[in-house]
């Protein structure tokens, strides 16, 4: 049997919604949530808020969901994802650098990416890096 969550907003959280669709500075995901909610207060069905809104019976369901959850703020953004922990540090990547500026190896005309990366490995600065990372690395700096 599905859940289905009743809206109920105080006067300074529907004002709230209302200025931030008012504005349209705030991201798309968040202005819809902002209308699935007003809409869902008005006493409308999920599935006219999908057709009005043309969003999914889903994204309808989660965000009144996540109001009687977790609050107002909690409905119209998502958390900070963490990402990936980068794979070199700040004098890592300035190693990178100085190495691709020093000259290449005997008998190399160039650095090549696959050479930088291996030169860090030797130099036991890290484990194991990809060219791809020390191609990055040099975007990045350049």
């Amino acid at each position: 049997m599905a859940t289905h969550y009743i809206i109920e907003l105080k006067a300074e959280e529907r004002q709230h919604l209302q200025q931030l669709i008012r504005k349209g500075k705030s991201s798309a995901r968040s202005i819809t949530r902002a209308r699935i909610l007003l809409l869902a207060e008005a006493g409308q069905t999920n599935q006219a808020i999908v057709e009005a809104l043309q969003t999914s019976l889903s994204t309808v369901k989660r965000v009144r969901r996540r109001l009687v959850e977790g609050g107002i703020e909690h409905a119209l953004y998502d958390r900070p994802r963490p990402g990936v922990a980068p794979k070199l540090d700040g004098r890592q990547e300035a190693l990178v650098v100085a190495l691709a500026c020093s000259d290449p190896p005997e008998g190399r005309p160039v650095w090549t990416l696959q050479l930088l990366a291996d030169r860090l490995i030797e130099l036991g600065e890290v484990e194991f890096i990809s060219d791809e990372t020390v191609r990055r690395v040099l975007k990045k700096m350049n």
